[in-house]
């Protein structure tokens, strides 16, 4: 009973669709039965209001076409079959459902027949046989039907199913001869290897069933036939060749049997006797110009009206070059509308052609000559028939489903849904092309249309269904005749109607409706129970118990037991006392329904409105609040923000706010609940403020509420650090020695602000370049590496300490560290850590910055003077080998006798160069000692002298020679001394690299002095190097900004 009931509400949810102008929602009914399967029938949907629009909603998640025709499908089966043969189930094919479907047959009778309810066709007892069928091709033979599909369940609109069955043929028909005795002439001795044409056999089966070969059986041929079998068009031709020699004296006729067989399997087969006579000689047979002919023809064209001209020519005289032409293998509608003349061969219309019945003529013409033994010969014709638009349209109007129609009258009900089939509308031409293409339309103004039913429809017959455009209304119009025309494309065109009378049903198709849609109750809270609050009423344009109303309450859980209606007068009354602050509406369905079968109800909403009374008072969100807030905010800065509601509603909620006590320091916003700070804070000063705020509400009386507030005042990052340790001027003295990881300084800085702002990292950000040194987060100054010669002197190390504040401040301290194994010269450092405050701090001082200098000059210095020895070896070796030449020429040299042959006697050799020293003006040299003399001749001495102290190296040259030739040494000690070697340096010796404290006193290590003071012998001239150094000149820069000094 559940079922039922469940049952004839979604037939009534499908009424009511109906009246939303669409009939996809009907659709819906396939979603509540499969609830019914489901088992969810204790669902009731029907009784919830929002059933339509859920309906909606489902509609777009599961979309149906609806009032269409499926893609036809399509059946083979061979004929001849016994009765009840199944053929398919189209719906199956088609995937649709067949549980409470009605299956009808539309077409396809008296052949098929369709099982109503699970949609399986079959044949009938009338047996179908392919050869009595008018098929549109020899070779495929289709038999039509449709099949309408109907929800007896829901009563939706039906789907029509078009579909074809291919009658496939079978090998039923035995081929045969036109006649048992088929009589052919040939001329004696005809030539061997002529072939003549033997008439051939029919067979009404098709394809692979019909004729498949020809031959003659056992040996009656005499060793004088043979046959072949040739193809053309498709056809099987047998014909004769003459293989032996005829002799019409000897014998004039000739029977030989002739059996046909066709394709099937088993194959079917007939005899004939062939009957040849032998004529005598007619040595030409006629020619036909080409081997076919082709042509066309209008249909209707009137009785004699030319179509074409077979031709055929003769080569003989007389009788026999007379040609006479007659139809071969011509079908009866060809012989019986067709005439073809004998003598001229013209074919023409003999009788009215109608393309409709036939379109096309294939058929063979003969041309025999007339001499006593005549002969032939056969062409091809093929005649088209033009398509004239001599039809018009034809119209059959046919129910479908559910609408039966009766002598041209379809009955429907006034409630169906828009769109919904009344018929099946089919349209059809026999003509072919444009004359075929027809216009089909619905005439007058009527709530109905056409629409394709199907997409395999041909030009030559379409399909429609004749729906509805609009809602019917039995209350307005009972009765439509409908008129459908129908008019081809032809020049002219023609058009053709047909009528088909619509009859309305009433049924019980208006629901109540109230006369308000939405009804508002206002009601004060804290009221009396038991008292009625409003009288709704509804009406219903139907008449009699279709109008009889009942009202009733939607059941709904959030107002179960609140209100209650009387069912007959409409009267609503509350049972409880109402707070408005629990809940402030109540809104609920009343329902209306009518008497009739099925009933129909209608709905409204009513709204109750509960008013407020001042019954709550003002609240906090919290019993107390705490705030934090950064100090050094400025004034009228908001430093929290505070809830309070009230439980009322208007005035009665209104809330205002005040500071209690007011001291000046806080204010609130009314509205926002921000409070602002009328000073700005100071965490050092005070850190925590504590008061109170009083709420009071606006009602009559009016209430009040106190919430305490903390106001706790955070660090900021205001501070920056400040270098308690080093001083900047003061330094840390390093003895080169000591070990790597060792404390060689310590960092110290303090921050007045308290948590992560004072949390204080070091880092070396400057003036480290080896490396050598490491801060610890703690500040600890560390050596890292191994010092080396270089490393000695003073080391500036830029130490920055950051805090931890957000933006970070940060201080730099600068750490001077000196590197060496004493620290006897303590002004020394000091001028030198002087020195770093004055030099920017992107500049690093670290180490002695002479070193590498030194290294560069001592390595060039070492180059020249190995130049000047080489020089020197150079000169010695040529005086040598000079001397020891002179020496082996002069064996007897005597004092102050000249030599002719003497090339160095010392006069001449005494005026050039006095000449040259007169000139250049040199010093005089002293006269050599004998002692020293003695002491240089026994070699060349050469005295380097490189003094630490000044970095000049000086060269001593004196040149001595044996006492055994005095003159010559005499000549080169008088007049020819060799120079000494001076060297200038090209860049700074290593007696340079303490010019930075050359201002210092004599105390300070680091000062040297060279001897400048070169000795020489005084046999010689002095040549000597001196160094004069310039003075070193003290860099006075920008006076160095330390941050954070105090």
């Amino acid at each position: 009973m559940q079922g039922e009931s469940l049952l004839l509400k979604t037939r009534e949810i499908s009424k009511k669709c109906e009246v939303l102008h669409t009939a996809s929602i009907c659709r819906l009914g396939d979603i509540v039965y499969s609830t019914l399967q489901l088992g969810l029938s204790s669902l009731k949907l029907m009784d919830l209001p929002c059933v339509p629009t859920l309906l909606w909603l489902l509609l777009f998640l599961w979309p149906l076409p609806v009032c269409r025709a499926q893609n036809s499908v399509k059946f083979s089966l061979p004929e001849e079959q016994p009765p009840n043969t199944l053929i398919g189930n189209p719906g199956e094919t088609l995937g649709l459902e067949k549980n409470n479907r009605l299956f009808k047959l539309e077409i396809g009778k008296p052949f098929l027949r369709v099982d109503e309810t699970g949609g399986n066709l079959y044949t009938t007892e009338t047996p179908i046989d392919r050869e009595d069928m008018s098929c549109e091709s020899p070779m495929e033979c289709f038999l039509e039907f449709e099949i309408s599909v109907t929800d007896t369940l829901y009563y939706t609109v039906p789907v029509l199913v078009e579909g074809k069955v291919l009658i496939v043929d079978i090998n039923d028909n035995t081929p045969s001869f036109s006649s048992p005795v088929i009589s052919i002439s040939i001329p004696e001795h005809t030539n061997a290897g002529t072939i003549v044409n033997i008439p051939t056999a029919t067979d009404r089966d098709a394809g692979t069933n019909g004729v498949a070969s020809y031959e003659v059986l056992g040996t009656e041929t005499h060793g004088l036939f043979s046959l072949q079998v040739a193809e053309e068009h498709g056809e099987k031709l047998p014909q004769l060749i003459v293989t032996g020699r005829l002799d019409r004296e000897q014998r004039d006729t000739y029977d030989l049997t002739i059996r046909v067989v066709d394709g099937g399997k088993p194959p079917r087969t007939s005899t004939a006797i062939l009957r040849i006579a032998v004529l005598d000689i007619n040595d030409n047979a006629p020619k036909f110009e080409r081997s076919s002919y082709e042509g066309t023809v209008e249909e209707n064209s009137p009785v004699g009206t030319s179509i074409l001209q077979v031709r055929a020519t003769d080569l003989d005289l007389g009788d026999n070059s007379q040609i006479e032409y007659t139809f071969a293998q011509a079908a009866e509608s060809a012989r019986r509308l067709l005439r073809l003349d004998k003598s001229s061969g013209w074919i023409t219309v003999q009788r009215p052609v109608d393309r409709e019945q036939v379109s096309q003529f294939k058929f063979f013409v003969h041309a025999k000559d007339k001499a006593p033994i005549p002969k032939q010969d056969r062409a091809a014709v093929i005649i088209t028939v033009r398509d004239k638009n001599d039809n018009a349209p034809s119209i059959e109007i046919r129910g479908i489903g559910l609408v039966t129609h009766k002598d041209g009258v379809a009955n429907i009900d006034e409630d169906v849904s828009i769109d919904s089939p009344v018929a099946v509308v089919q349209v059809s031409d026999r003509d072919e092309g444009e004359n075929a293409a027809v216009t089909c339309i619905v005439a007058g103004d009527v709530p109905f249309q056409l629409k394709p039913a199907s997409g395999s429809s041909s030009e030559r017959k379409k399909k429609f269904f004749l729906q509805t455009t609009t809602p019917l209304d039995y209350e307005s119009v009972q009765e439509y005749l409908i008129e459908i025309v129908a008019v081809d494309s032809g020049n002219p065109p023609l058009s053709s109607s047909n009528t088909l009378k619509v009859q309305v049903v009433d049924v019980n198709d208006n629901a109540p409706v109230f006369t308000q849609n939405v009804i508002h109750v206002s009601l004060h809270e804290n009221n009396q129970p038991y008292n009625t609050i409003v009288k709704v009423e509804a009406t219903d344009a139907d008449s009699g118990s279709n109008a009889e109303l009942t009202y009733s309450l939607h059941p709904d859980s959030s107002t179960q037991g609140l209100f209650d209606i009387n069912p007959d007068t409409g009267e609503i009354r509350v049972n409880s006392i109402l707070d408005r602050e629990e809940q402030e509406h109540y809104e609920f369905k009343v329902a209306a329904a009518d008497k009739g079968t099925p009933s129909l109800k209608g709905t409204a909403t009513v709204v109750v409105n509960v008013l407020d009374e001042n019954d709550n008072d003002p609240k906090f969100m919290l019993n107390s609040y705490s705030f934090s807030v950064r100090e050094n905010l400025p004034p009228s800065s908001p430093v929290g923000m505070v809830t309070v509601t009230d439980a009322d509603k208007d005035m009665n909620a209104q809330v205002t706010l005040f500071v209690d006590p007011d001291n000046g320091e806080f204010e609130i916003q009314n509205g926002t609940g921000t409070i602002l700070s009328r000073v700005s804070f100071d965490r050092e000063r005070q850190s925590t403020y504590t008061f109170q705020l009083k709420a009071v509400d606006g009602g009559t009386p009016p209430r009040s509420a106190y919430v305490s507030v903390t106001i706790n005042v955070l660090d900021e990052n205001d501070n920056t650090p400040f270098i308690t340790q080093p001083s900047n001027s003061t330094f840390q003295h390093m003895n080169p020695l000591t070990t790597i990881g060792a404390q060689v300084d310590q960092v110290k800085a303090e921050d007045m602000d308290i948590g992560a702002n004072a949390n204080l990292t070091y880092s070396i950000v400057g003036g480290n370049p080896f490396d050598l040194f490491q801060v610890s987060p703690g500040g600890s100054v560390t050596l890292e590496k191994e010092i080396l010669r270089r490393h000695y002197g003073l080391h500036r190390l830029v130490v920055r300490v950051t805090d931890g504040g957000t933006p970070a401040r940060f201080a730099t301290a600068l750490v001077h560290i000196y590197v060496n194994d004493t620290m006897v010269n303590v002004s020394l450092v000091e001028a030198l850590v002087g020195h770093s405050l004055n030099t920017p701090l992107d500049v690093d001082i670290a180490g002695d910055p002479e070193y590498e200098k030194s290294k560069q000059r001592s390595n060039v210095l070492f180059g020249v003077i190995a130049g000047i020895i080489a020089v020197i070896l150079v000169i010695v070796i040529v005086v040598l080998i000079r001397y020891c030449r002179q020496k082996e020429a002069k064996s007897g040299y005597q004092a102050g006798k000249k030599e002719s042959k003497d090339l160095y006697t010392p006069k001449q050799t005494n005026k050039n160069i006095k000449h040259k020293i007169k000139k250049n003006k040199p010093p005089k040299p002293s006269k050599p000692l004998e002692d020293d003399e003695t002491g240089a001749q026994r070699g060349l001495q050469f005295n380097l002298i490189n003094e630490s102290s000044s970095d000049s190296p000086r060269i001593h040259l004196p040149l001595n020679c044996n006492p055994g030739s005095p003159d010559l040494g005499r000549h080169y000690r008088s007049n020819s001394p060799l120079p000494s070697i001076q060297l200038h340096p090209q860049s700074p010796t290593a007696g340079k690299k303490h010019q930075v404290v050359q201002d210092l006193p004599a105390t300070n290590t680091f000062v040297g002095t060279g001897d400048n003071n070169s000795t020489g012998s005084d046999q010689y001239s002095d040549y000597s190097y001196k160094a004069n150094p310039p003075k070193y000149n003290k860099q006075v820069g920008m006076l160095l900004n330390a941050s954070g000094t105090k």
